[in-house]
């Protein structure tokens, strides 16, 4: 019997700690971790219920929820958008960051909603700050997903300073 209480005991707080994560992130940012947030929102972009049901099938909500409530800007449909769009077009957004313009930095400005009047700025300091990056070693072994990431931080940087 006291086994079955404490099984009982620890299985709801693994479920009520999401939930508690869930409603602070709700509440402080108005982010839905269901649908914003986690490989759910990555795979299902436009199309919410999908969402939910991904992350809820992928491992409970957990991810989705602890992002929500550790992370906040990472459930933010755009930069994940923009962080997607990074890592599918790598090799046109590095080369066009090192030529200083190019459609698909436009395009992954437009994605993240960047002003006009800010974004010569910001890609200004992006590019001096990946023009140090790529020529270091751990740079050139990093996986085409390690150099997405580092962009995405230099970009996501910038663009919020």
């Amino acid at each position: 019997m006291n086994k079955l209480i404490l099984v009982a005991a620890i299985a709801s707080s693994i479920i009520i700690s999401p939930v508690t994560l869930a409603a602070k992130g709700t509440a402080q940012s108005g982010i839905n971790p269901w649908t914003e947030c986690g490989i759910g929102a990555m795979i299902f972009q436009d199309t919410a219920p999908a969402a939910a049901i991904s992350n809820v099938i992928w491992d409970f909500g957990t991810t989705a929820v602890t992002s929500a409530g550790i992370s906040q800007q990472t459930c933010e449909g755009n930069n994940v958008k923009t962080a997607m769009f990074i890592q599918q077009s790598y090799n046109n957004i590095i080369e066009e960051t090192a030529k200083g313009s190019g459609e698909h930095i436009t395009a992954m400005l437009d994605i993240l909603e960047v002003n006009q009047t800010d974004r010569l700025k910001i890609m200004a300091n992006v590019r001096a700050e990946m023009a140090e990056i790529v020529g270091q070693s751990a740079y050139t072994n990093a996986t085409m997903i390690e150099k997405s990431k580092i962009y995405y931080n230099s970009l996501i940087l910038n663009a919020t300073a």
